[in-house]
């Protein structure tokens, strides 16, 4: 896995950095985590690219096997990390659901600004990461990954997002890998 190109048009998703997310225990040290998407959204920012902020704030309707509330999360437990530098600029999405895409939005917004390429990153890899860019690479957007700057609750369930499905959905690359990209590609 290597990403090769990024397009002018390119927009960075950061999924559900939040605050009760930096609590969970994750497979690989969420402080690195957390450090390498920050650093993709000052490097985004500094090249004039759009920012995604996304929180999840409740769930979607219908039965799982797995308990659930069911309802909507207290508002400092979707609060988004400091550490994401949320500016003016920077487009913030809530969802219900696992993928940043359904019911918010997000489509029009991009498609509206000229994006066609997405860089996704975040937590949990095999949940939101991984749906959202499953959504985005159904929407015709072309689809990078930022393997740092991702983990899962559970390092199974994050190896097979990396290993099997994400070469099918686009391409993958360190958070400098992708940041030295943006550095030097044309505009």
């Amino acid at each position: 896995m290597s990403v090769t190109e990024l397009d002018s048009k390119t927009a960075l998703i950061v999924i559900d950095l939040q605050k009760v997310v930096a609590s969970i225990s994750t497979a690989h040290p969420f402080v690195k985590v957390l450090e390498n998407a920050s650093l993709l959204a000052a490097t985004f920012r500094q090249h004039g690219l759009p920012v995604v902020l996304v929180n999840v704030i409740g769930m979607a309707p219908g039965r799982i096997e797995q308990y659930h509330s069911g309802g909507a999360l207290t508002p400092d437990w979707s609060e988004l990390l400091p550490e994401l530098d949320r500016q003016p600029q920077d487009h913030f999405v809530s969802k219900k659901t696992w993928g940043a895409f359904t019911g918010t939005g997000l489509e029009a917004h991009l498609k509206s600004t000229g994006i066609t390429q997405v860089v996704v990153c975040g937590v949990a890899t095999s949940v939101g990461v991984e749906s959202t860019a499953r959504q985005a690479h159904e929407l015709g957007f072309n689809v990078t990954l930022a393997v740092d700057a991702m983990t899962d609750v559970s390092a199974e369930a994050h190896f097979n997002s990396l290993e099997r499905i994400f070469p099918q959905l686009g391409e993958a690359g360190t958070s400098k890998e992708i940041a030295n990209l943006l550095s030097t590609r044309n505009t």
